[in-house]
């Protein structure tokens, strides 16, 4: 009897434990809970006076890696200029975050079916895997179709996606729903070739190969505005011609494996990651070579390794702003 008793003592212990434990985490996640609106229909034919008047500001969507994170979304960085939203990859939960951003920073081009473009460093699963939902969320409101560059293969990606959505829009158009745009749900894509591949108005987008290995061609991005001048990696590895096109530039968002966490891997890994990702004492370097305003690290492999080692890793061998970025960060010239 005694050790019946016992056992129903410690199964009820344990599942008082829990309970508390719940609460504290329900009570943690209320703490940091940020009050948005739900569900809102959004439209617009031109940005807004204000919109047009603002400087170029760039909000990082997502931070992660193929590796799922619980607090990283997949990579993926919206450039904000004078009323249109420019994202640079898709990465998964990107469109989420960009609905979050919207409206923590009321920024109309952010939501979904606002978004005029995407540019796709690469066809690695985890650049692309919200490139649909980007496409296809509210595409019957859409004023156009989503404009999608990519590198060779994009339109092979851009027609699986719009085959797959048809069905869902044959069921709208033919069906009683409004559909304000019947070719809404259609991709645009481009093909990248190195140079200049985007200029509106005083909004230039340069497309530069990157070293992504066997991942042929991978591409970074130049962007120049106005008021702001940013070089986005992609994923590569060192490259002298990043830091070439990195020269003094307000903002680099460069990707990064933490040196002491690549050291954790199988040797085969080490040598895959040594040929397609940039070590931190490697960026260090590059950062030393380009000095950039500010370096901006994104889309970062650490292995196990406290995140703020590949921090300590960079400042220990480059002496400039370098910062570690968050996802929904926000970034502006100085």
């Amino acid at each position: 009897m005694f050790i019946i008793n016992m056992k129903a003592i410690l199964i009820l212990t344990a599942f008082a434990s829990m309970l508390i434990s719940c609460k504290t985490s329900t009570t943690s996640s209320r703490e940091f809970a940020i009050s948005l609106p739900s569900a809102r229909i959004e439209s617009r034919e031109i940005p807004s006076q204000r919109e047009m008047l603002a400087k170029t500001k760039v909000v990082v969507l997502g931070t992660g890696t193929p590796i799922p994170d619980a607090h990283r979304a997949g990579p993926s960085i919206a450039v904000i200029h004078k009323g249109n939203a420019y994202l640079f990859d898709a990465g998964a939960g990107a469109v989420r975050q960009a609905t979050i951003a919207r409206y923590l920073y009321d920024i109309p081009s952010l939501y979904p079916s606002q978004i005029c473009c995407v540019f796709l460093s690469h066809l690695h699963s985890d650049h692309t895997l919200d490139l649909s939902e980007l496409a296809h969320t509210l595409w019957w409101r859409r004023s156009n179709p989503l404009l999608v560059w990519g590198p060779e293969g994009i339109s092979r990606i851009s027609k699986a996606i719009t085959d797959m959505i048809a069905i869902d829009a044959d069921f709208r158009i033919k069906g009683l729903q409004p559909v304000a745009n019947s070719q809404g749900f259609k991709i645009t894509d481009r093909t990248i070739e190195p140079g200049l591949i985007l200029q509106r108005d005083d909004l230039r987008v340069e497309a530069f190969l990157a070293n992504h290995g066997d991942i042929s061609p991978a591409y970074g991005f130049k962007i120049v505005t106005d008021d702001l001048s940013i070089v986005i990696s992609g994923d590569t590895a060192y490259s002298d011609l990043i830091a070439e096109k990195s020269a003094g530039v307000d903002l680099l968002f460069h990707e990064v494996i933490s040196r002491s966490g690549l050291q954790r891997n199988s040797p085969a890994f080490q040598r895959y990651h040594n040929s397609v990702h940039t070590t931190s004492d490697e960026l260090a370097r590059l950062a030393n070579l380009a000095q950039p305003k500010k370096l901006i690290l994104y889309h970062g492999l650490f292995y196990g390794t406290n995140e703020g080692a590949v921090l300590d890793e960079i400042r220990a061998l480059y002496d400039g702003e370098v910062i570690l970025a968050k996802d929904l960060d926000v970034f502006r010239g100085e």
